[in-house]
């Protein structure tokens, strides 16, 4: 028996709840409908293979050697007394290591590798030795005296629930463990997994002796989940459904409120809120325990839950979490675009969950959400080199201000780099996403160029897949059965190409498209009137015979997309998409510059194939109105070519601006501001928050008032109460008579304020700075411009120095220089 079908094999037992050596029980109750493995779907030449191909021989080793050169894997190693030294970074940090591994055994379980199993192999013993005999694993503990333990780890175990990650930590460990287990039989890191899962259930229960508080960051349930599918031991199960149940329940802990979820019992919530990547998690468990148990109560509720984010809170690249104060999501259609958080971590969490729900109710729009996330909201967070990530994935950047952790463009690494490590995990598990079975079913979720084997009605199927998918709409599928059977071959017709880009109204599809894919079984045409369909698949009901063929063809039109009116950052705009793929406008490929451009709803756009370009993309080629401000503060538009690029690959020519919402009609646009004094000038400050940039302060952009968070800002955040400065450097030598001064001051939502006071100093040829004296006080109101005059000067730098006021920070908006007359 060869070595892969002996992994596999053992794949499937685990998934099925069974493996030799561990006793596993059959689950009282399961989804309806079941994935087909990972390890037996193969993806061929094509799309994913390139993206999978680059995880296995880059991206696992990367984020390992960047876990050892940050001292993640020291933290074990001291904590098992085999090195010396302090902890070093974050305590959630052991999670990195447990990720990275789960994510490296998904790579060993389809292409073996003895050098990185044994690397593996003594990472985990080193782990298993880092363990208290008691089962409790957590490094930082063992490292810090009580009284210096960081404050979220809280001096004593599970002290401080809120924030210490103790049990989010080991909820990636169980999952490491399970995906170590499934890919190379060895036991080792199984063993530390369940002493750890013992000890968290005899501690935390409903007996009177039990500790009755949540986890601050939700995953563990999920890992539970998967001992329990593992083992059969229902405790797991049971235990992953108590911390489910316990929240919102004030018994035993206070509420932590909606940023944790733990403000409603989880069969009350309806409405998602507070940390997305926390819900994502979260969601999935319930939904695991919905199917496993059978309880209607915890069905109704992700079934609300899935509604709310779809018709309210759900990008169109298939992203959630709006809000980068405390990672969240925001309110119903809060769904800016610049100032988008979107986590990598949280596209990762919703893809997750939405394979769930169609595990769960065995429909297509589940995976119509699931699919819009792969190819956009979740890819665009790693580089085509598999070594730079996205934190935040926004839907449109100018270039200068710092979305991605102190970044404009995607980083090597982090300090919290959850990220990286999840998109390790992640990407070899999308094969198992593509295929699934029910008893008299294949379903075929993905299409994507491979093959896959899987078991329907008693019979073992192979199926092989060739397409160009995502660039080109054409499926050739053979079937192979064992021997002619009878099944229902269920094709998932995409929502894209039945005028649907999510299922909901939150956005809608612009023009008529032909809904009816092009469908032959053997070279015969099918009758779009007579195909039978049953939530959102084509259904082949038939005796199939080996050498079958079923060709399908899916018109692949670029199509705008409209959002709801109360969506208020796309209004007059529209976004591109063709067939799963959502498009982009970028600075590269725009002398620099998009956002002062518009896409009129009557130009039409082409595809084009670029295999030179970014690894192989269709772009969409066409004619745009670009608007520039001229000489006499009139705005001119002329009519420009545009090149639209998938939104997965955007920022990988250095950091520019960048739209995937495009105004409709010129005034809707930025115009290419007319040069002026300050544009002209080199800035500089004192200090600079590493998500604020000094490039604020000349961008030419009108603030609505002091509290404008919607245009990229300048604050010396987090200095409190000190005296600072910015201030320009102009080419040469300039005549100046007066500035202009847009304060920023953040009262009721966060620690900005306009300074205490403010003056001016001015430098002329020499390196002497000189104050400048102004016919008018140094004004500090806010919502308006705070205008000086001054005899004119010639300078080559002026300098604008604050006072912050005691115990806040401060900012500007726009800092205007006028020249003399």
């Amino acid at each position: 028996m060869s070595t892969d079908h002996t992994r596999r094999c053992l794949t499937e037992a685990v998934t099925m709840g069974c493996i030799a050596g561990i006793g596993a029980v059959a689950a009282p109750a399961d989804y309806p409908v079941q994935p087909v493995p990972f390890t037996a779907v193969r993806f061929a030449d094509g799309f994913w293979k390139q993206r999978l191909d680059t995880n296995r021989t880059v991206t696992v080793r990367y984020d390992l050697a960047k876990c050892e050169e940050t001292g993640r894997l020291d933290n074990f190693a001291k904590a098992a007394g085999r090195m010396q030294g302090p902890f070093r970074g974050i305590p959630f940090d052991d999670s990195d290591v447990y990720k990275v591994i789960e994510g490296a055994a998904y790579t060993l379980a389809t292409h073996p590798d003895p050098e990185l199993e044994g690397y593996l192999d003594r990472l985990i013993d080193t782990t298993a030795a880092a363990q208290e005999p008691d089962g409790y694993l957590y490094t930082a503990r063992r490292l810090f005296a009580a009284e210096a333990m960081p404050a979220m780890s809280g001096r004593e175990r599970w002290s401080n629930l809120a924030a210490s990650h103790e049990l989010y930590n080991v909820g990636h460990l169980y999952e490491a463990a399970v995906a170590y287990v499934q890919a190379t039989g060895k036991r080792t890191l199984l063993e530390v997994a369940l002493r750890n899962a013992d000890l968290v259930c005899r501690t935390f229960g409903p007996g009177a002796d039990q500790r009755k508080d949540p986890p601050g960051h939700q995953e563990i349930e999920i890992g539970l989940v998967k001992l329990f599918r593992l083992t059969g031991n229902r405790t797991y199960l049971d235990m992953a459904r108590f911390f489910l149940d316990t929240r919102g329940r004030a018994e035993g802990h206070p509420l932590r409120g909606p940023g944790q979820q733990d403000h409603l019992p989880v069969v009350e919530q309806r409405e998602a809120v507070g940390h997305a990547v926390r819900a994502g998690y979260m969601y999935s468990g319930m939904a695991d325990v919905a199917a496993l148990t059978g309880d209607q109560a915890y069905v109704a509720a992700v079934d609300a839950l899935w509604q709310d984010v779809v018709e309210h809170k759900l990008y169109v690249t298939g992203s959630i979490g709006a809000s980068p104060g405390g990672e969240a999501f925001g309110n119903a259609y809060e769904l800016p675009n610049a100032t988008a958080y979107n986590e990598t971590c949280a596209a990762i969490a919703n893809a997750l969950w939405n394979h769930r729900m169609f595990l769960l109710h065995g429909e297509a729009r589940y995976l119509d959400v699931l699919e819009l996330i792969l190819y956009n909201g979740f890819l665009a967070g790693v580089s085509l080199s598999g070594d730079r990530f996205f934190y935040p994935n926004p839907l449109a950047a100018d270039g200068r201000t710092r979305f991605n952790h102190g970044s404009t463009e995607r980083q090597p690494w982090f300090g919290c780099s959850c990220c990286p490590v999840n998109v390790v995990r992640f990407l070899p598990s999308i094969p198992g996403f593509a295929y699934a079975v029910d008893s008299a079913s294949l379903y075929v979720n993905l299409y994507a160029a491979g093959s896959a084997e899987a078991t329907v009605a008693g019979r073992r199927i192979q199926v092989v897949q060739e397409t160009a998918y995502p660039w080109d709409g054409k499926v050739h599928l053979r079937l192979a059965p064992e021997a002619a059977t009878r099944f229902a071959l269920r094709l998932r017709q995409p929502g894209w190409s039945a005028g649907r880009i999510v299922p909901s109204q939150v956005y809608r599809q612009e023009g008529t498209l032909d809904a009816d894919p092009h469908l032959q079984i053997n070279g015969k045409p099918q009758a779009a009137a007579g195909l039978h369909r049953e939530k959102g698949f084509i259904v082949l009901d038939r005796e199939w015979a080996p050498g079958d063929v079923v060709d399908l063809e899916f018109a692949m039109p670029v199509v705008r997309v409209i959002s709801r009116e109360e969506v208020a950052g796309n209004r007059g705009r529209a976004a591109l998409h063709r067939g799963p793929v959502v498009y982009c406008l970028e600075g590269a490929d725009h002398d620099g510059h998009v956002l002062d451009l518009s896409l009129p709803d009557d130009v039409s756009l082409s595809p084009k194939l670029r295999p030179d370009l970014l690894g192989g993309v269709v772009v969409l080629q066409g004619s745009g109105m670009a608007a520039r401000e001229a000489e006499d503060g009139t705005v001119q538009t002329h009519q420009v070519p545009v090149t639209a690029i998938p939104y997965a690959v955007w920022n990988h020519r250095g950091p520019g601006e960048m739209a995937v919402w495009l105004p409709r009609d010129p005034a809707g646009c930025r115009p290419l501001p007319r040069p002026t004094l300050a544009g002209a000038s080199t800035p500089s400050a004192s200090h600079t928050w590493e998500r604020d940039t000094v490039m604020a302060l000349n961008d030419r952009l009108d603030p609505k008032d002091s509290c404008d968070l919607d245009i990229p800002r300048f604050t010396w955040w987090d200095h409190r109460g000190t005296a600072e400065w910015v201030q320009y450097d102009l080419p040469a030598p300039t005549r100046v008579g007066a500035v202009s001064v847009y304060w920023f001051d953040d009262t009721g939502v966060g620690q900005c304020r306009v300074p205490a006071s403010w003056r001016l100093l001015a430098r002329g040829d020499g390196d002497a700075w000189q104050p400048v004296a102004t016919a008018g006080p140094f004004g500090v109101a806010k919502d308006t411009w705070n205008r000086v005059s001054f005899a004119p000067l010639t300078i080559t730098a002026l300098r604008l120095e604050v006072q912050l006021q005691p115990g806040v920070s401060g900012g500007i908006l726009e800092w205007v220089l006028e020249p003399a007359p």
